[in-house]
């Protein structure tokens, strides 16, 4: 095993403990999480199954979706035997965005895309409430340290199990759990559109990511992208600005 990594066994026994402290602190809720048939989601619905047992809910929300992340999130519910619900929001997203101002540029690309992880939330929380649960988050730290989310979308959660794990220590994880070897074994997407992945579009692969994160170590290439990605990014791991205004004296 290589040493960059921690050992799995006490990274799971440290996040089930977490988890079910949180849960408990909370008022004994279970917790959500939403499956898009990656790795991160896989993980943390088996973590969920084995803290809170029935008392947790895995949500398959569609949307222009590859039909194979379907798939692939349907064959984790199975093999967990997770509680499950299908949200297609596919006709809800049309609708959306037939009401909003059709733009052609670059940024329109992406912000037509986050729709998608901003709806899920929604549909998360309203979940959520209804039943009683905690939303959990799949960000792991390379992706919540170089900003790789989307603003109250997939960053809309209450807890985040992954979050101090580097993308190998998630891999190795899912074998330890016996997530399905199809899923691990796909490349990691955010399924933004049609035939997007993550390190394509950083542009820098997860083991380099990993080992910069650990050690401190790595091209620079990948030293100027996380650092310029965390310095911008950094309005998305804070609360908004609140305007504070002293003590003014009565007209």
């Amino acid at each position: 095993m290589s040493t960059l990594y921690r050992n799995p066994s006490i990274l799971l026994n440290s996040i089930e403990n977490w988890l079910g402290e949180k849960l408990r602190a909370a008022g004994e809720k279970g917790g959500i999480v939403g499956l898009s048939g990656g790795i991160d989601s896989a993980v943390v619905a088996a973590i969920l199954k084995r803290v809170c047992g029935d008392r947790m809910m895995a949500a398959i929300m569609p949307c222009h979706s590859h039909p194979e992340d379907r798939l692939h999130a349907e064959l984790v519910a199975r093999h967990f035997e997770l509680p499950l619900l299908v949200v297609d929001l596919t006709d809800t997203y049309d609708t959306l965005l037939s009401a909003l101002p059709a733009a052609g540029s670059e940024g329109a690309k992406l912000a037509t895309a986050n729709l998608k992880p901003r709806l899920r939330m929604i549909t998360l929380y309203y979940l959520a409430q209804e039943r009683n649960l905690l939303v959990c988050g799949t960000g792991n730290r390379v992706e919540l340290t170089v900003g790789y989310f989307t603003k109250y979308g997939d960053s809309g959660v209450d807890l985040l199990p992954l979050g101090d794990l580097l993308k190998g220590e998630v891999r190795q994880l899912a074998s330890l759990l016996g997530v399905p070897a199809p899923v691990i074994d796909k490349p990691p997407s955010a399924g933004l559109w049609q035939g997007q992945t993550d390190e394509g579009e950083m542009g820098v692969a997860y083991d380099e990511l990993d080992r910069y994160l650990a050690r401190g170590e790595g091209h620079e290439k990948v030293r100027d992208f996380v650092e310029r990605s965390r310095a911008r990014s950094e309005h998305k791991r804070n609360m908004p600005p609140l305007c504070r205004i002293g003590e003014t004296k009565q007209a």
